[in-house]
């Protein structure tokens, strides 16, 4: 898996995670202090987030930085 590969795995969890809490894309970038268009770049991944973009998206979630990361779930 290269790196862009891993981008969007993450992205994708990220977004599966958001939506089964049942929070829009908006109510998560208010609630992490973010534009609304740059969690849409993390969650099609088209950015790579940083370790405090993990933390936030991480804790707006009630989640781990590692479960954000994990790739294989799904």
């Amino acid at each position: 898996m290269n790196i862009d590969q891993l981008q969007i795995k993450i992205g994708e969890r990220i977004r599966f995670l958001r939506e089964q809490k049942g929070i829009s894309q908006q109510n998560m970038a208010a609630i992490c202090n973010f534009e609304k268009a740059n969690l849409s770049r993390i969650e099609a991944g088209r950015t790579n987030p940083t370790i405090s973009t993990l933390y936030k998206i991480s804790q707006a979630l009630e989640t781990t930085i590692s479960d954000l990361v994990d790739v294989e779930k799904q």
